[in-house]
């Protein structure tokens, strides 16, 4: 047999590029275990967020330096789920390769925000109660400006309309492939399908799973938070309905 041809990475061919705690982890598992692509050495390379790297002309080699030489047929891509937030982000990576293909998948961002606030609990980082850390955001982000805050961002990270414009303001909605977190969950297989087309590569063999990034939960949310979290959302929660033609009645129906 010969033996099989291999190249060296010149673009990434896909980002998978948030949102965080929306199911980004188990999504990668499965792209990284697809005999037609690689998602390099690790997952989160932060490299279209880190203001070092672009404080000065681009080194893609510190990037690429983390996907081996691959088979000619194989795609390569990465998962930073801080892309999608990261205001110079999106631009960057249009710069870096403008045909890119991007995936995202949105969870309810009620649900969303507490599983962030819980995470940050879990690691000893969050000394305030969910209500009151919603209610401080903005004060104790405020040093993080003109950027924003990667830690207590819980609220302002579920503002998916105004990201998603800022995606489609420099790719093509053909290149952007967005799914529901919900949907992900409820129709695991249905939705490899769709993003193996969308990647342009053969079907999953298998859609089994095992549990990704699964962090305890130190309580429930009451329903009278996921009512304020809501309230919060609503504007921001039709936008996004019309911009992308969902209904997200779904993430109301839990108040």
């Amino acid at each position: 047999m010969f033996p099989t041809r291999r190249r060296k990475i010149e673009r990434l061919d896909f980002i998978l590029a948030g949102a965080q705690k929306s199911g980004t982890t188990a999504l990668h598992y499965f792209l990284s275990r697809h005999p037609e692509i690689t998602m390099g050495d690790r997952q989160e390379m932060h490299f279209f967020d880190n203001e070092e790297i672009f404080s000065q002309p681009v080194d893609y080699e510190l990037l690429h330096q983390h996907f081996p030489p691959m088979p000619a047929s194989t795609i390569a891509g990465e998962c930073t789920p801080i892309y999608i937030y990261w205001k110079p982000a999106i631009e960057r990576i249009w710069k870096y390769n403008p045909k890119i293909k991007l995936l995202i998948i949105l969870r309810n961002p009620v649900d969303r925000a507490f599983a962030h606030w819980n995470m940050q609990r879990f690691k000893g980082r969050e000394p305030l109660d969910f209500l009151d850390a919603a209610k401080e955001e903005k004060n104790r982000t405020k040093e993080a400006a003109p950027l924003q805050a990667r830690r207590y961002s819980y609220v302002d990270r579920g503002f998916y309309a105004g990201q998603l414009e800022r995606v489609f303001k420099f790719f093509p909605r053909e290149q952007v492939k967005i799914i529901k977190f919900e949907e992900f969950q409820d129709k695991k297989s249905e939705t490899l399908d769709a993003i193996v087309r969308f990647l342009n590569v053969q079907p999953f063999v298998s859609s089994r799973d095992k549990d990704r990034n699964i962090v305890p939960y130190e309580r429930e949310m009451t329903r009278q938070e996921r009512k304020v979290l809501y309230e919060i959302f609503t504007e921001d929660i039709a936008k996004l309905e019309q911009l992308l033609g969902w209904d997200c009645s779904d993430w109301k129906a839990k108040i």
